[in-house]
């Protein structure tokens, strides 16, 4: 602990996870004068080079001076960080103040020196520039503005550090040393420097934990059945391509293997590395499993286990122990409660998981939270990739139990640039990080799609298990924030997966134009109709007729797609009696043929009950059924099966094993045969080949339009992203004058409301000019108020009751004179109350115009967020909003006003007048500029506001004033905090 004459306590808040470059995460913490022993070991530990280019000369030990030097710090003007594994150090940072002589100082002064010293088996692991991200931000929060370092010429490693860090600098050499100087404010350069290394790191530890060279399976049952037992023969059945260890301390000493897997009774018995551990074991033995994979050196963990925080308090207490425990010996963690891990690719074929069955390898990467969807997603992609549309398979698979560590952002940086994952789809029941979910998301689907479908939308917790800040924002505003950042939002897993298999695929379509022929009119139509209600811009139903043949399809669906007017088609079939297999073979491949010669537009089929139509639109050379494997079950006389499939359609009635819990599903007991690791699994077949144009097939129009229009939504962000306008600036704007008025009212105190004069002025130094009202406590004062104003004048009642309720009767307007006036006046008092209980005011009239609403307000979680809508009941019952994060550019300002249903109000609805539409779009972009530039304007609202043929007025506003919420996403990397 410190001593009584340190100046600060002990800054817990310091201490932070960080995952490095290799993917291994490392603890910073600050240093302590508990830690001699450690910093002597630790420099004992750094070679004679190291230190010398630390201390700019031989070096050999520290003396007790210099360990009490670095052990004692008051964390103002003196402050050391060490990054630790295991406990132990692997790099130290420190700062001091300093004067401008460059002697020790005290604040005010605001320049500190700092220097590092890194392990050398750690040097190249991102240690140092994680840890200058900390001592940064540490140095910030105690008021230094910039870091001085001084570096010999020969010291590159450190050079680079701080030449690639991305803060402003100042470069100098003297007396044989490189002097650096830069400024510790986050420029968009260090932001940008720092998410890339955040998206390395993040990405290559989900990589260790998808592409392991070897898997130990810690809890494998000695007789065959239990969870251990089943995800050892799924490793096998599947191929892996590394190597697999079944671990048990039960096992007798004498067993060398089981089900011809190398059997150890622990893990620190085997002889090689191991980079994945699946832990099985019930909870309470999961703390020695992860001490015995932490010394052995195990990269990371897949925690099957359950009885953690999905089983309450204690269990959440537990949870925390594991995480912190894990990430002490550099591991992440996968669970606990988890379903487990997949990864088809050719190079590894993992199935670390509960799935009986190996999914079809393809190009579409599935994250789940909840094992039950997780298996609900397989079954039905492992389905519809051979039985039903056909289109493509999975490339990894992330089941997340709990999500106490690797998370949805995790598995997103991996997904960004793995070469094998065309499409993302994900099922989340709770976003724990919605800033840098939506950071994220932004830049994969500006690459690939991705798919999101939320649940626990309304019941207002996060789901047992999972520990995430909580948001005010309502699900609708977080789906538009999602959509603004490209996601594509869909409600069901039904159409994640409709979605994925056409997005997987098939070309985005270049427009909402679509073509639809087939062979039943009837079926046409309802596809017509659904285009239609999808906002879509359908082409009249082509109808080939019932006798159409293969070569009738070929020459309409090529005229279709050679159309300059079509830039999607949808084809519609119905079973042509007596044809059987030969006619679905042959009209696949006449579909398919001529969608191969323009394969920039999509091609979807809507078909009812054609199994083997979908079946042949799927094959990529023969639409020859393959035999069954030796190990298959034999197929039903019927429509074939899969453990899979039935998973799906059969409810589990409860945990099959004592370690199960309800956030992932349990496998059925069952012996295995015996197979090597390294064998050829006998179940999913190979992927087709790569560029193969596969058509999916839907089984009803509704859904395959769904996936259509969603495609056509995104194809258009793609687009807009490409050119996502400006921020712009506004000479009138008063930033300074902002801030000194601001900081003037929180002296005041921690969070207030301002009164209608402080509002209007510092609206007014943003250029945004509220319609004065003056306050009319009497009918005379009403009088006096018109006549300062001008007639014709509006009465309101502002009473909160009352206010923007005009459907209520509180306001009369178009007052022309004083006798109508004072009319007025008796009229609201008597129909409402007294004048105190009214508070009416007396305002100038505004030109006629849309009445709408502009707010703004900072959520905890998701950030900043702009609102806009028309004012009225009507809206407010309908939810009829636009939401966009800020800042807001020109071109989102653009969208944002045409968001909202109620939109055709404004652009001359059944004959009326457009409104000023550009004024609207620069108040809204002068409302984001405030709170952007402003973090302690927590809430702004303006209603109404009239925007009429030429302006707009803002009749009524309010300012919230709040400390600004802490900004995780501007700070040094971490991991989220047990």
């Amino acid at each position: 602990m410190q001593t009584s004459s340190d100046r600060h306590e002990y800054p817990a808040h310091w201490e932070a996870d960080v995952v490095l470059r290799d993917g291994g995460t490392a603890r910073v913490r600050p240093i302590t004068v508990d830690d001699a022993e450690r910093l002597v070991s630790f420099y004992e530990q750094v070679s004679d080079e190291s230190k010398y280019y630390r201390f700019f000369a031989p070096y050999p030990r520290l003396s007790a001076k210099d360990v009490h030097r670095f052990t004692h710090h008051d964390f103002v003007d003196r402050v050391g960080l060490a990054a630790t594994v295991g406990g132990e150090f692997i790099a130290t940072v420190r700062y001091d103040r300093i004067g401008a002589g460059g002697t020790p100082a005290s604040a005010p002064a605001d320049e500190a020196e700092v220097a590092f010293l890194v392990q050398d088996a750690h040097q190249g692991r991102g240690v140092a520039s994680a840890l200058l991200e900390h001592i940064a931000a540490v140095a910030r929060e105690r008021g230094i503005r910039r870091f001085a370092a001084e570096v010999l010429p020969a010291n590159t490693k450190m050079i680079k550090v701080f030449m690639d860090a991305g803060y402003t600098q100042k470069r100098s050499f003297e007396d044989g040393v490189v002097r650096l100087e830069f400024g510790l404010e986050p420029t968009d350069r260090s932001l940008a420097v720092q998410y890339a290394r955040e998206q390395r790191a993040e990405a290559r530890s989900v990589q260790r934990l998808l592409q392991p060279g070897s898997v130990a399976v810690i809890g494998t049952g000695r007789t065959p059945g239990g969870v251990g037992r089943s995800i050892l023969g799924n490793v096998a059945d599947a191929g892996y391509t590394g190597r697999l260890y079944a671990v048990n301390s039960a096992f007798p000493e004498d067993l060398k293997e089981i089900d011809g897997v190398p059997a150890r009774r622990s893990v620190r018995e085997i002889e090689g590395p191991v980079d994945l551990a699946v832990v099985t074991v019930p909870a309470e033995r999961v703390p020695e499993v992860v001490t015995d994979c932490g010394e052995h050196g195990v990269q990371g963990l897949v925690v099957i286990s359950a009885g953690y925080a999905d089983s309450g308090p204690d269990g959440r207490q537990r949870q925390r122990a594991l995480v912190r425990q894990a990430r002490s010996y550099g591991m992440r963690i996968i669970g606990p409660n988890a379903f487990g891990v997949i990864n088809t690719s050719p190079r590894v074929r993992l199935n670390a998981s509960l799935a009986p069955e190996m999914p079809r390898p393809g190009r579409i990467g599935l994250f789940a939270q909840s094992g039950a969807i997780g298996i609900a997603l397989l079954s039905r992609l492992h389905r519809r990739g051979g039985g039903v549309t056909g289109v493509t398979g999975v490339s990894t698979f992330v089941s997340s139990g709990n999500r106490a560590d690797v998370s949805g952002n995790d598995v997103l940086q991996y997904w960004y640039d793995d070469p094998e994952t065309d499409v993302a789809l994900m099922y989340l029941e709770s976003i724990g990080n919605p800033r840098k979910f939506t950071r994220l998301a932004r830049r994969t689907a500006a690459a690939k799609p991705l798919v999101v479908v939320q649940g626990a939308r309304h019941g207002g917790v996060a789901p047992q298990g999972h520990a995430v800040r909580a948001t005010r924002l309502p699900h609708a505003t977080v789906s538009a924030l999602l959509r603004q950042a490209g996601v594509i939002r869909v409600d069901t897993i039904t159409d994640l997966v409709d979605a994925g298999l056409l997005l997987a695929r098939q070309p985005l379509p270049p427009g909402p134009r679509v073509a639809i022929l087939g062979n039943s009119e009837s079926l046409g139509l309802l596809t017509y109709d659904a285009c239609l209600s999808e906002g879509l811009r359908p082409q009249p139903p082509l109808d080939l007729t019932t006798a159409a043949s293969a070569d009738d399809f070929h020459r309409a669906l090529s005229r279709a797609l050679a159309d300059d007017t079509c830039d999607a088609v949808v084809v519609t079939a119905i079973p042509t009696v007596g044809e059987g297999s030969a006619g679905d073979a042959a009209l696949a491949a006449a579909l398919r043929s001529a969608a191969a010669a323009v394969p920039a537009k999509p091609v979807l089929v809507v078909h009812v009950e054609l199994g083997g139509l979908a079946e042949a639109l799927s094959a990529a050379a023969s639409t020859a059924p393959q035999a069954p494997q030796p190990t298959d079950p034999a197929p039903a006389p019927t429509e074939p099966r899969t453990p899979l499939a039935e998973a799906e359609d059969t409810a589990p009635a409860g945990p099959r094993t004592p370690e199960a819990g309800d956030r992932r599903a349990a496998a059925p007991p069952h012996p295995r045969p015996a197979a090597p690791a390294a064998s050829h699994p006998a179940g999913p077949a190979d992927p087709p080949p790569e560029g193969t144009r596969l058509i999916p097939a839907y089984p009803a129009a509704e859904r395959a339009v769904r996936a259509l229009a969603q495609a056509v939504s995104y194809a258009q962000w793609r687009r807009d992203a490409a050119d996502p306008g400006k921020v712009p600036e506004y000479e009138d704007i008063d930033e300074r004058g902002a801030a000194e008025l601001i900081a003037g009212h929180l002296a005041r105190g921690q969070g207030l409301a301002l009164g209608d004069e402080e509002t209007c002025e510092l609206l007014g130094r943003y250029g945004i000019h509220v319609h004065r009202a003056l306050p009319a406590p009497t009918p005379d004062d009403a009088v006096a108020a018109a006549r300062a104003l001008g007639y014709p004048v509006a009465l309101k009642a502002t009473a909160p009751h009352l206010r923007h309720r005009a459907d209520l009767g509180g306001v009369r307007l178009d007052l022309a004179d004083e006798e109508q006036l004072r009319r007025a006046y008796a009229e609201l008092t008597e129909l409402f109350g007294t004048p105190a209980e009214l508070r009416p005011v007396v305002q100038g009239m505004a030109p006629r115009g849309v009445d709408t609403v502009v707010r703004a307000v900072i959520d905890p979680a998701a950030g900043a967020v702009l609102s806009f809508g028309l004012a009225g009941a009507a809206t407010q019952l309908l939810g009829d909003m636009g939401h966009r994060l800020i800042p807001v550019t020109d071109r989102e300002a653009t969208s944002l006003i045409r968001s909202v249903r109620t939109a055709p109000l404004l652009f001359g609805w059944r004959g009326s007048a457009p409104v000023d539409s550009a004024a609207l779009e620069e108040l809204l972009l002068r409302v984001s500029r405030l709170v952007d530039d402003h973090p302690e304007v927590v809430a702004v609202t303006l209603e109404p506001v009239v925007v009429a043929p030429r302006g707009l007025s803002v009749l009524s506003a309010s300012v919230r004033l709040a400390p600004p919420p802490a900004r995780d996403d501007l700070g040094p990397r971490t991991l989220p905090a047990y």
